[in-house]
């Protein structure tokens, strides 16, 4: 039986994507049970209809609290019972709660290379600091926004006359290889989660995990 991934989308769901392709290619064992967007004009819902894929609305504008519209995500997860929650592109920041309930099966891309840029706006602060590289972290998700253990990176570098848009390009085409990659070490059994650390085939990944390609 595939293993079963729910994918949480805000946008436009490019990543949301390469993770439809490589279920429909067989290169990713796995079957996409549902997509959760908490915006209902994002793309990546249309992404998920044309590929038939089940897809949920959940506004966090209709939610008093984080809290309540952690409890009610979880509601709408529960039912599918996924081996893996996939954050692509999800624009919220997640209550411990929802965290601890989901620990060590929670996977997020991030457009840097953490730890450094966390939060918003990666690619211009990587531009403004002088930095001669950039990328994108995957990395399993704590209670520390974008700091959980780290599985896998890829870079790009910084070229002269870059801006924002343009270093988000490049990055964007590693991320829909580097993410893909990570999640199906997780569903092959080679990627764990254990006492905080990120495991590969039983031994701790360095601080900066994986380096992509």
């Amino acid at each position: 039986m595939k293993k079963k991934l729910v994918i949480l989308i805000s946008g436009s769901g490019s990543n949301l994507q390469s993770f439809i392709d490589q279920c429909a290619s067989g290169d990713l064992d796995a079957e996409i049970v549902c997509v959760i967007s908490n915006k209902a004009n994002a793309y990546g819902l249309e992404r998920a209809q044309a590929a038939g894929i089940p897809t949920v609305t959940l506004s966090h504008n209709d939610f008093a609290s984080r809290e309540a519209y952690d409890s009610a995500l979880a509601k709408q997860i529960e039912p599918y019972q996924p081996d893996l929650i996939v954050l692509a592109g999800f624009m919220r920041i997640l209550t411990p709660a929802f965290v601890q309930q989901y620990l060590g099966r929670l996977i997020n891309i991030h457009p840097s290379l953490l730890p450094k840029y966390p939060g918003l706006n990666t690619h211009q602060r990587a531009i403004d600091a002088g930095e001669k590289e950039a990328g994108a972290t995957v990395h399993f998700v704590t209670e520390e926004l974008d700091g959980g253990p780290i599985i896998a990176q890829a870079s790009v570098p910084i070229l002269e006359g870059d801006t924002a848009q343009t270093l988000a390009k490049r990055i964007l085409v590693e991320e829909h290889k580097v993410f893909p990659l990570a999640v199906n070490w997780f569903l092959e059994g080679k990627l764990r989660f254990i006492e905080g650390k990120a495991i590969f085939n039983g031994e701790p990944l360095p601080p900066s995990g994986h380096a992509y390609p």
